[in-house]
């Protein structure tokens, strides 16, 4: 089936009807403000300034009403800029009471905000009535609302990714510690991440403490921590390492209490990273079709993840490019006349469903021969088609 943009434009132009009363909010912390228009974009009513919470959702919706009324329209469409978190609750309630909402992308209110006025000028009751303009032209997309396993799936990613913050974070801070205080540490562990170091530096968190110690002295501290530990050798070279150390040997106290706290981090981004992962792999056991898809080779639990995790349920998408278009995959092209510009990635989209995407398609290409067939097979229609187009153009 042919995907085109256009047809999509059109029926989305097409749903607003003459018996429609158009609504736009600009969303904010606290107080929100509603302007509403007709399907031709005559100004109905007066601005509505109402709270975010269960009384301004309900005078909001009783003031639809009210105009509704006075105006002779029997459908209402309610628009809003997905601002953050803060349209999240309005919309979901809206959708409770049997209000069809939809969402503007705020990079388009910028861009049509003097279509009004011809200012620059910027309000909270202007981009109401901007938002209002661009649902009644058709700019504007419908809100997925998505089960609770995919709503689930998608804050346990986004938990994910601020525990992976601050474990990288963390890891960061460890590596510069031991740059500063034992440098010598990476010719006996090549990663700082590696049991082995994280217990030398738990165990001897600097070299002074190294110098008089004897190798067995080691192993049983390793022992008393790992089950599998370094060997002699590692033993005699760190001591080895530790007698000449070039690492400062002021202010050392501060330092393994900087140590300790680091630890403590990174101990602690590791169990909650362990556990939300938990989380997940459970989560996706309760989505039938995910099953399915991890038996795809190169296809990975936590790709799989964020993508539903993002998209939602993917029968929701009427073909494979609007998928592409909700992550911003979707290709930009600039020209004119004989000019013609480069095509890139439009990136109007989900930045995390855009990135898990491309994680899972470069595994994808990595693991899974049929892939690696149908990219090699890419690459070459590429090449085939940059040589004619040079060939035409040294002619």
């Amino acid at each position: 089936m042919k995907f085109k943009m256009q047809n999509k434009q059109n029926q989305l132009i097409e749903r607003i009807s003459l018996k429609h009363l158009v609504v736009g909010v600009d969303i904010a912390q606290q107080l929100h403000v509603a302007r509403a228009v007709n399907f031709r974009g005559i100004i109905v009513g007066d601005p509505l300034t109402f709270k975010n919470n269960e009384e301004g959702f309900a005078s909001l919706l009783e003031w639809i009403k009210s105009l509704q009324r006075l105006n002779n329209l029997s459908e209402a469409i309610v628009g809003m800029e997905p601002t953050g978190h803060y349209w999240i609750n309005l919309s979901k309630w809206l959708n409770k009471h049997h209000t069809e909402v939809v969402t503007v992308n705020p990079h388009l209110v910028k861009k049509n905000k003097e279509n009004r006025d011809n200012t620059q000028s910027k309000s909270d009751k202007k981009d109401a009535l901007v938002i209002a303009d661009m649902v009644k032209n058709g700019y504007y997309s419908e809100v997925r609302y998505t089960s609770e396993p995919f709503e689930k799936l998608r804050v346990l990613m986004s938990n994910r990714d601020v525990v992976v913050k601050r474990l990288v974070s963390s890891i960061n801070q460890l590596n510069r510690w031991v740059d500063i205080v034992f440098p010598e540490l990476r010719q006996v562990f090549k990663d700082i991440k590696a049991k082995g170091a994280i217990a030398t530096l738990r165990l001897f968190p600097s070299p002074k403490e190294l110098e008089t110690m004897q190798p067995h002295e080691v192993i049983a501290g390793w022992k008393s921590i790992m089950k599998r530990q370094p060997g002699l050798k590692k033993a005699l070279l760190l001591l080895q390492l530790a007698k000449k150390s070039v690492g400062t040997r002021q202010a050392l106290d501060a330092y393994k209490f900087h140590l300790e706290q680091l630890l403590e981090e990174y101990d602690l981004a590791v169990t909650q990273l362990e556990r939300v992962e938990q989380q997940v792999t459970e989560a996706l056991n309760r989505i039938p079709f995910a099953k399915k898809l991890l038996t795809i080779k190169g296809i990975s639990e936590i790709s799989l993840a964020g993508i539903l995790g993002e998209a939602g349920d993917l029968s929701g998408f009427s073909h494979g490019n609007s998928l592409l278009r909700h992550a911003g995959l979707h290709l930009a092209e600039a020209s004119s006349g004989k000019w013609k510009g480069q095509i890139v990635i439009s990136k109007r989209g989900r930045s995390r469903l855009r990135r898990f995407l491309y994680l899972a398609t470069m595994s994808l290409v990595m693991n899974n021969p049929e892939f690696q067939a149908i990219h090699s097979q890419n690459v070459k229609v590429k090449k085939s088609e940059e040589n004619e187009i040079n060939y035409e153009a040294n002619r």
